[in-house]
């Protein structure tokens, strides 16, 4: 019986390397779907590049609340219009020095772009560095989708992790998501678990092994996550991850990676929408 394998690459419309690699992985069969940055001025534009896609690809939103151009401008969570970096992020708002309700306003904001360019919901919602763990961001999904018979699927906690230090990595991501998949569940929420797809991007050669991996073990409830992309100006001036970008598409793409699947009688999950 063949293995399905769910693959799904983050942060499309960060550049336009990084969609154009998503677009042409989704088109080879390589992708089960992405999840979608809404919040940045041309995503208009990406969103009528996957369009075509709409039902053949599972297209989620990826909410943002670190690093990037807050939709909503300044607030409590964007005192300059940019959105904190991860670490100035879940104290403060523990500490009411982020107001719950300004992020809540820019969830809202990027949730609305997305479904305004679409036309539709997301099939799954997700978080840019896992802010979608985050107390704030389960209350908001309990807001927005209460009245939803149909609700998008969430990204849900990892599993864990071989080496030392992407075990780490992992028990770092596992903290934040400490209840996450129980409580979603409960709320009408169906949680794809567990994540895999995590490693240490600074190193680009992890990442085939980290994959094959998945192609071996992962279950099909499961999640490998992925960010392939094609470096560019707009992606140096967003992002520290490059060189890792460049590798993940390379091998999603080759004709190794196909060959791998055949072998162990896998293949990448198609989406039915």
């Amino acid at each position: 019986m063949t293995r399905r394998l769910r693959l799904i690459a983050d942060d499309y419309g960060l550049a336009p390397g990084v969609s154009a690699a998503i677009l042409e992985l989704i088109e080879r069969g390589r992708l089960t779907g992405t999840s979608c940055m809404a919040g940045f001025p041309e995503w208009e534009a990406e969103a009528e590049r996957i369009r075509p896609f709409v039902g053949r690809a599972a297209l989620g939103l990826h909410l943002t609340l670190t690093d990037q151009p807050a939709v909503t401008g300044r607030s409590s969570l964007a005192p300059e219009g940019k959105l904190p970096p991860l670490g100035a992020l879940a104290l403060p708002i523990r500490r009411g020095q982020i107001a719950s309700r300004d992020v809540e306003a820019e969830l809202d904001a990027q949730h609305d772009r997305f479904v305004a360019a679409l036309g539709r919901e997301p099939d799954f919602i997700d978080g840019h560095q896992h802010v979608h763990f985050l107390p704030v961001s389960r209350a908001w999904l309990r807001k927005r989708f209460a009245g939803n018979a149909d609700k998008p699927a969430l990204r849900g906690a990892p599993a864990r992790a071989g080496s030392l230090a992407t075990a780490l990595k992992v028990a770092a991501v596992a903290a934040l998501a400490a209840g996450f998949d129980g409580s979603m569940r409960q709320a009408g929420f169906p949680v794809m678990r567990p994540l895999t797809g995590l490693y240490d991007w600074r190193h680009p050669d992890r990442f085939a092994p980290t994959l094959l991996a998945a192609v071996e073990t992962l279950p099909e409830e499961g999640l490998f996550m992925c960010h392939p992309g094609h470096i560019d100006e707009t992606l140096r001036s967003r992002d520290a991850m490059l060189a890792a970008r460049e590798a993940e598409f390379a091998f999603l793409a080759s004709d190794d990676f196909g060959v791998h699947l055949s072998r162990a009688g896998a293949e990448v999950m198609r989406f039915a929408g």
